[in-house]
């Protein structure tokens, strides 16, 4: 079951039929528990598609899947951003930091966006003009209800500053929160788990011409989805439900983004999320 927020509805997809129904309070429809069938009930009564008119919606209408909830993230959940994490910030001395945090007990957990600040898919996510080194983290995201149960899985787009967050690791949130940071979608898959083996891939493109490109998988996840949830919902509340972002297995190295630059993050079962870099 995947679901899209539209501009002018809401578009289900269950074994390949499609349904179109109202503008949904995004707040509410997020923060609960029985997410799959409360959709598998409403959809009864919604209209009916053919795949070529919902295609139609996707390309023209489609919203970032959420409504006022925050986005937190996890980081040094993958060995290989622990690697580039001690590199970057090899000369500030603070390299030791996330060593230690990839083998502890508590995992790295920040906030990342408010929803404002999170850009649509095909919209603009941004680099910071006071940044010289930036990237974009393909991260499989979590939907969590206010009770902290995994309602569902979708893809987010982590843009990160490493120039900024290697000089201080004090410089975290001026690194990773800004307007334009994050991106999520193209949809929510609604289910309780995901397979594993799933992969992960990054592009990025520069005047038509594939610049990078990374791919992992979540068996690279040191991390499960389950634990991360767990220790988020620790002394906080989320009357909204929250998004989760659960760290990257793939960091560009020796590369930075450019205004212009298109990026493509794909997870197996969930899609593709595009955006356009800007800066800021």
């Amino acid at each position: 079951m995947k679901l899209y927020k539209l501009q002018q509805g809401t578009l289900l997809i269950i074994d390949k039929q499609f349904f179109l129904g109202p503008q949904l309070d995004w707040d509410a429809l997020l923060a609960q528990d029985n997410l799959k069938d409360y959709l598998s009930e409403s959809r009864k009564s919604w209209e009916n598609l053919n795949p070529s008119d919902a295609d139609e919606l996707i390309k023209d209408q489609l919203e970032a899947p959420m409504g006022n909830q925050e986005v937190w993230a996890a980081g040094v959940t993958y060995y290989r951003s622990r690697t580039a994490r001690m590199e970057e910030s090899q000369d500030s001395g603070g390299a030791d930091f996330y060593d230690k945090v990839y083998v502890a007990d508590r995992p790295e957990l920040f906030f990342k966006a408010t929803a404002s600040r999170v850009s649509v898919p095909g919209g603009k996510v941004m680099i910071r003009k006071d940044s010289t080194w930036d990237v974009p983290e393909p991260e499989l995201t979590l939907l969590l209800s206010s009770t902290g149960k995994i309602q569902g899985f979708t893809i987010g787009n982590d843009m990160s500053s490493r120039s900024i967050e290697g000089e201080n690791p004090l410089y975290l949130p001026q690194a990773k929160v800004y307007q334009g940071c994050a991106s999520i979608g193209p949809c929510i898959l609604i289910q309780d788990e995901i397979d594993v083996n799933s992969k992960i891939k990054l592009e990025i493109f520069r005047e038509d011409k594939l610049v990078f490109e990374g791919k992992t998988d979540l068996k690279q996840l040191k991390r499960k989805p389950n634990e991360l949830a767990d220790w988020l919902f620790r002394a906080n509340t989320f009357p909204n439900g929250c998004f989760l972002m659960t760290g990257t297995g793939i960091v560009p190295d020796d590369f930075s983004l450019k205004a212009g630059d298109l990026v493509k993050i794909s997870i197996q079962g969930i899609g593709t999320l595009e955006n356009i870099i800007g800066s800021i």
